[in-house]
């Protein structure tokens, strides 16, 4: 989880590869209503991200006990909430860093529908991952390969929650 331009889906990929679990990025599940929003700049709101969110818990809860990777901004923790109750084994990786930083990759991407004006909006909105919800936070200005090893480190951990998903 994280704003854009935080790395999510790149480092959902290799995550996904290390635990041999099925990926998706929650991008494709938005309807073309909030891709044409976005695209003009406009951020979604509560409503128009209720039936996305659904639709990724869904992804999830499909995938069974083998469990999946999906990369999904997840900023509130009421959409945090949504997956969970999806599919109550969502465990939260939180890719966290400087607003300057996640502009400058967003502004590098090419044939993607986000705006670099809508890294703002997604700060703004972001509530970071609370002590009571299954996760972890880390810093998106490490290498991808830090990240993952951190991450299954994390997981591996005997602190750590019954997990089979990963945002």
């Amino acid at each position: 989880m994280g704003v854009t331009g935080a790395g999510k889906t790149t480092v959902g990929h290799a995550l996904a590869e290390a635990l041999g679990a099925d990926y998706a990025d929650a991008d494709a599940f938005h309807s073309e209503g909030n891709v044409a929003k976005m695209s003009a700049g406009e951020p979604l709101d509560d409503s128009d991200r209720e039936p996305w969110l659904g639709a990724v818990g869904d992804w999830l809860a499909a995938r069974g006990p083998a469990g999946g990777v999906v990369s999904c901004s997840a900023l509130k923790r009421s959409y945090r909430d949504i997956l969970r109750e999806r599919d109550p084994g969502v465990w939260f990786l939180h890719l966290a860093g400087p607003a300057d930083v996640a502009a400058a990759r967003v502004g590098e991407r090419e044939g993607h529908f986000m705006p670099v004006s809508l890294v703002t909006a997604q700060y703004a909105a972001l509530e970071p991952l609370a002590g009571d919800e299954p996760g972890l936070t880390v810093e998106f200005v490490l290498p991808p390969g830090r990240i993952v090893e951190r991450a299954l480190s994390a997981l591996d951990a005997p602190q750590a929650e019954t997990t089979k998903e990963v945002v």
